[in-house]
């Protein structure tokens, strides 16, 4: 397992490890697909996505957004079939090394309320909640939810 910056060819690799990670974990919470390939575009614009290469299958992947002295975190994501096996931590600290070599003090993330499993993940890795912010209104959720701030110092 080889990880690295994704290239715009991953783009395509990239939407559908989100998508079915986020499936698998969130159906419960909403019927739709996480993300569709033109906003992952468009990520590749703002930010850059880690991602971990497997004999030039893409297995997992996280955003990574540099915002000064923070970087911000999101849709980490793990192909369903290889979760539970510490990818995502993997990707993590790729993602926090890479966010700390680009002159980063804080990362940021936030998490749905909801996934019950996420809070722990996060305080092994070290982060700590900060405050919450509203779900998107524009997508319909099957249970009331809202976002947990999360942070955590690199340096």
């Amino acid at each position: 397992m080889h990880l690295r910056v994704a290239v715009v060819g991953d783009t395509r690799a990239a939407t559908a490890v989100i998508n079915a990670a986020f499936r698998r974990a969130e159906s419960f919470l909403v019927d739709r697909n996480r993300i569709d390939l033109d906003s992952v575009k468009n990520l590749f614009e703002k930010g850059s996505f880690l991602v971990a290469d497997e004999c030039g299958v893409i297995a997992g992947c996280v955003y990574v957004e540099l915002r000064g002295e923070r970087a911000y975190l999101g849709l980490l994501s793990v192909d369903p079939e290889r979760q539970r096996g510490g990818l995502g931590a993997k990707l993590m600290n790729a993602a926090e090394d890479f966010s700390a070599k680009s002159g980063c003090r804080f990362v940021d993330l936030q998490i749905v309320n909801v996934r019950k499993e996420l809070p722990a993940f996060y305080h092994r890795m070290g982060y700590a909640e900060t405050g919450t912010a509203p779900f998107p209104s524009d997508i319909e959720t099957k249970i009331p939810c809202h976002f947990v701030r999360m942070s955590k110092q690199l340096i």
